[in-house]
């Protein structure tokens, strides 16, 4: 199962039940230190702006950037339709003319990296995660609060789970373990079907590092690539 040592020595791994449908890209980021949200605010705008122009009259759903979160979630037997990737959902709410919730910093780079390439990242205060952190498919029954949401059921469905239980997925992270203003480091993870090219993904996560740096004041400490193919990068 592919498997990586998080720099305090905790494993995050893919379970033997998503292995084959799932490659994600991860990140530590270290020394959280929102400072001025303007420019942030500018860039959102600006991509807003380039969105709204380029999917002019076009349903989200048909967005061929969505392809892949939508493709994730098929593999996983979830009708993207119903419970939408998170990226998905941001999208719709700029074509509606809506724009992105402004939530801080730290969230609002997060929102703007998944906008930016349309995949799901889940974004979590790493001292809130308990034990190992596995990518796998829940358990009957499992669930977890959400962020301003009630029950987030991921019983069957793709999940991160640690010591104490699920805690994430591409759809929506739990309450338990948000970023707050005490949050110093953060665990991010884009993900991705197993076929989605390392070498993109690779970007992916460089790109999330850059952003974070510069609108949150945090540097990277540990990357890596888990489920990519022999071959892709």
């Amino acid at each position: 199962m592919p498997s990586a040592r998080l720099p305090d020595g905790r494993s995050l791994t893919i379970d033997e039940a998503a292995c084959g449908r799932l490659s994600c890209g991860a990140l530590v980021l270290d020394g959280v230190s929102p400072g001025d949200d303007g420019p942030l605010a500018l860039e959102i705008a600006g991509l807003e702006a380039r969105l709204r122009e380029r999917h002019a009259g076009c349903e989200p759903a048909a967005v061929p950037g969505l392809r892949e979160a939508r493709a994730l979630y098929k593999s996983f037997g979830m009708d993207p339709s119903r419970h939408r990737p998170s990226s998905e959902a941001l999208l719709r709410r700029v074509l509606q003319g809506k724009g992105l919730y402004r939530l801080g910093s730290v969230v609002d780079a997060c929102n703007l990296a998944s906008l930016s390439f349309l995949l799901p990242i889940g974004l979590y205060d790493l001292a809130k995660v308990r034990g190992d952190v596995r990518l796998c498919v829940g358990a009957s029954g499992d669930g977890y609060v959400g962020i301003r949401k009630d029950e987030v059921h991921v019983g069957d469905r793709l999940a991160l789970c640690d010591d104490e239980g699920p805690f994430g997925s591409p759809t929506s992270d739990s309450l338990r373990t948000s970023t707050d203003a005490g949050t110093r480091t953060l665990l991010a993870v884009v993900m991705a079907t197993a076929g989605y090219p390392a070498s993109a993904m690779s970007v992916h996560v460089d790109f999330v590092g850059e952003l974070f740096g510069r609108h949150a004041g945090t540097h990277v400490t540990w990357r890596a690539l888990l489920g990519a193919r022999e071959g892709d990068g």
